[in-house]
């Protein structure tokens, strides 16, 4: 089976609902967040842990985790910005599904904010 590694920036609630998972799974998105965004690379996922998840929450954490590729074909990526800024929408009623092709656990790279340093 081959897998494609991906990247989630999450502040700390995020990061708590996916421990609560055994850091098997993504939470379910609320109703105002209709779009599941991975991001396809860890730069990318840095700028927006540190410069996004910091300001709103005090921190800001880098997740990363492998997804079987042939699910992921389903999915275009998508360029937001310039090349760095890849990511792929995953409807917030596909989530569940796509938490059941992670392979593996969640585990988070990087940590940002006034109460946590990066590793």
């Amino acid at each position: 089976m081959n897998t494609t590694t991906l990247y989630r920036p999450v502040g700390p609630k995020e990061l708590a609902l996916i421990e609560n998972s055994g850091w098997k799974e993504f939470p379910p998105r609320l109703p105002e967040q209709p779009i599941f965004y991975p991001v396809m690379n860890e730069d990318y996922a840095i700028q927006i842990a540190r410069d996004w998840n910091v300001p709103a929450s005090g921190s800001g954490y880098v997740t990363r985790f492998a997804v079987q590729t042939d699910f992921l074909s389903r999915y275009q990526e998508q360029v937001v910005g310039g090349a760095v800024h890849r990511e792929l929408w995953v409807p917030a009623e596909e989530l569940a599904e796509f938490n059941r092709h992670i392979v593996g656990q969640i585990e988070v790279t990087q940590r940002f904010g006034t109460t946590t340093t990066q590793s």
